[in-house]
Order: C-alpha cells, then structure tokens, then sequence
C-alpha cells in the first residue's frame, strides 16, 4: 500500500455529509460536544458543517454558531464545505480556516446541487483562493460526482483531470475526489486516484466515498494503494446527498478505522466511537450501517475488537448527542 495505515489521516464527515439526508436535527451544542468527543478519541480531521442554504439543507443552519462555539485549536483539525467566495468570507468571520471548496465535475448535478455551471464554479475560485490566503487558511478544491453523475452518467476521467489542472485552481492546498453515488469499483478508484497523481499538480489527494453499491470500505483501501492520503467516513455510515437521486450513505468512519486499523486507534477508542455512533444515531433515529459496530457488539468476547458485553457504550458521551 503507498500509504500506510500510520500515515493518512481519516476525517469525520458526520456533522456535513452525514447529517445531510437526516429528518433530525442536532443543536449546536450536541455538534460541538460531538466535535470534542470525536477529537478526544483521537479522529484527527473533522467536517463540522456546510454554508450551504439552510432552507434547502436544514440540518446545516447552525454552522457558522458551531465554528464560533470552538477554539482556534479545535478549529485548525476542522474542515467547512463552501461553494462560493462569499461562504469562506462569512466563515473566515467566524473563524474557520480551513475550506473545501465543492463543485462539481458533471454540469447538471453543479446546476442542482449549486445552482450554477461548473465553469462558473471555477471563475469564482480565484477569489475563494485568495480570501483563504487573506486568513493564513487551506482550501480543498472538492469536485464532486467525479466517477458518476446522477444526470449524465459516467464522467470521463479526463473530465476530472481537466478541472484537476485548470490554472483556476491555483493555491489549493488539496484535491477531494468524490464517488458521490457510491457507484465506482476499485479498479476505478485506483485509476482516477493514480491519474489525477501523476497527471496534475502536487496536491495532497483526498477521496470521498459512498457505500451505497457495498463497496465504500473496498473503494477507500484502493484509494490509499493508489496515494490517497485523507479519506472521508460518517459514523455508522449515515449520509447522503440530497441534490444527487440514487445517493446514499457515506462509508463507515468505524468500517474504514476498522479496517486500517491506523497507530492512533486502540480497541478502547474504538468502543469510544462506536458508543458514540450509536447514541447519535438513535437521536437521530437512523440505522447504524456500520458492520464492524454490529461486529463490535457480537457474542465473541475472545476478539479484542468485541466490545465486552457488560460496557454499554461509554457514559461520557451522553453530552454528545443530549443523552437519556
């Protein structure tokens, strides 16, 4: 594997993507708590929320009080979805300092999810660019539907390699590759990943990956073998688009952490997780996706994995999600 367990960095999508397709809400501070929580078990990157319209997505209506509820260190590990110029200004106001800049690389699902074309997505990059810079911050450039598109099918590779290299795009710190549909295999993965490497500017490489065909877990390990080195995962594999028909769930942070097993990750920070997981979901009131959580609570106490049955989850994390 190019990147080895020890060396990417696995971040949390829960409180944006995760929450996206929800019917429940989380106060803001259920998400700061869950923001802490998932820091204290050692998840090094977190996406705590978008700045997309809180009529259209309204689980993401109290993003900008959650960044001004956390300090300048909990804010360097957390990430912020923005579109437009005007979302990194309001969140740099805030305090964030770290952007992911979405668009997407099929012009219908851009027109759906933003309202606007691709090209004029990438016009208006430049200007996001340099108000990130104006706040010694990152900006990810984040291309969306880059393996299918809900409206137009298959995207050429060479569709994604061409917003990878377009001069626009200067001063990204980092390149997200998303299987918003979770459609892509392996081998496709790998191919894209391994391109956009080799083929575009040096960037760190970022993949994104959705369970909905079963193979999110599969997709985010060919993704490392081919120099990924940040993946994306929700807890119990909430998630969803809801401008992308056909979308669901994103891979299981505890699906991926399971099966990277990363030096960070101990057996207790597991159960950590899983607790947590579950408390959210059930505030929620979505299903747990996750296999290795279902694992976690199987009748096999001789794998150091199985949580013992007598530790019901842990107890300091009711203030995560409200508790009962």
């Amino acid at each position: 594997m190019n990147t080895s367990a020890s060396e990417y960095q696995l971040r949390d999508v829960t409180l944006r993507d995760g929450l996206q397709l929800t019917g429940g809400m989380l106060s803001t501070e259920q998400k700061v708590e869950t923001v802490r929580e998932l820091l204290r078990l050692g998840v090094p990157a977190i996406e705590l929320g978008s700045m997309a319209r809180p009529e259209l997505v309204p689980p993401m209506a109290n993003t900008l009080e959650v960044v001004q509820s956390l300090t300048p260190d909990e804010l360097e590990k957390c990430w912020i979805w923005v579109a437009t110029p005007g979302h990194v200004a309001r969140a740099a106001a805030a305090g964030a300092r770290n952007f992911q800049y979405c668009l997407s690389a099929s012009d219908s699902h851009n027109k759906a999810n933003i309202g606007r074309t691709t090209d004029q997505s990438l016009a208006a990059l430049p200007q996001a660019v340099e108000y990130t810079k104006a706040v010694n911050g990152q900006i990810q450039l984040c291309i969306a539907t880059s393996f299918t598109c809900p409206f137009e099918g298959t995207v050429p590779e060479e569709r994604v390699l061409s917003i990878a290299n377009d001069p626009r795009a200067e001063g990204t710190t980092d390149i997200v590759l998303c299987d918003t549909l979770g459609q892509a295999i392996p081998a496709q993965v790998s191919s894209l990943i391994r391109r956009v490497r080799e083929e575009s500017p040096a960037r760190r490489i970022v993949y994104h990956g959705h369970d909905t065909w079963g193979l999110g877990v599969a997709n985010t390990l060919a993704a490392l073998e081919a120099g990924a080195t940040m993946v994306d995962g929700a807890l119990g594999g909430l998630g969803g688009c809801p401008f992308a028909p056909g979308a669901s769930g994103n891979t299981s942070t505890e699906d991926i952490l399971f099966a990277t097993r990363p030096g960070w990750l101990t057996t207790d920070r597991f159960a950590g997780l899983v607790g947590l997981s579950e408390k959210l979901l059930a505030e929620l009131g979505e299903p747990n996706r996750s296999k290795s959580a279902q694992g976690a609570r199987s009748k096999a106490p001789a794998f150091e994995w199985v949580i013992p049955s007598n530790i019901p989850g842990s107890d300091s994390l009711s203030c995560a999600t409200g508790g009962n």
